[in-house]
């Protein structure tokens, strides 16, 4: 795919990118290598391989959902300065 000056100006316009017009041919270049790039790596046949997560054969090693720490709800409760139906009463702080 070619890219001329026009689509690279419309390409910064929609990204809402400032580019100078003397960089202009620059990012013509850049552009162009990567949507060369795109082209070469779609020509890749590949049929018959599975899409993959991870790069390496990786698995995650999971823990169970098991509760480490004793409940101490009741006791925080007990050291509040105000408590109702189990919640913290602060003060209002935005008018």
């Amino acid at each position: 795919m070619s890219l001329n000056l026009a689509d690279v100006k419309r390409i910064a316009h929609l990204a809402r990118i400032a580019v100078e017009e003397d960089e202009m041919p620059g990012y013509l270049q850049q552009l162009s290598n990567i949507l060369n790039l795109v082209e070469e790596m779609q020509a890749v046949d590949t049929t018959g391989i599975e899409p993959m997560a991870h790069a390496q054969d990786v698995v995650l090693r999971l823990r169970n959902d098991v509760a480490t720490e004793i409940d101490r709800h009741a006791a925080y409760q007990a050291v509040a300065p105000q408590v109702e139906a189990d919640l913290y009463l602060v003060p209002k702080v935005i008018e």
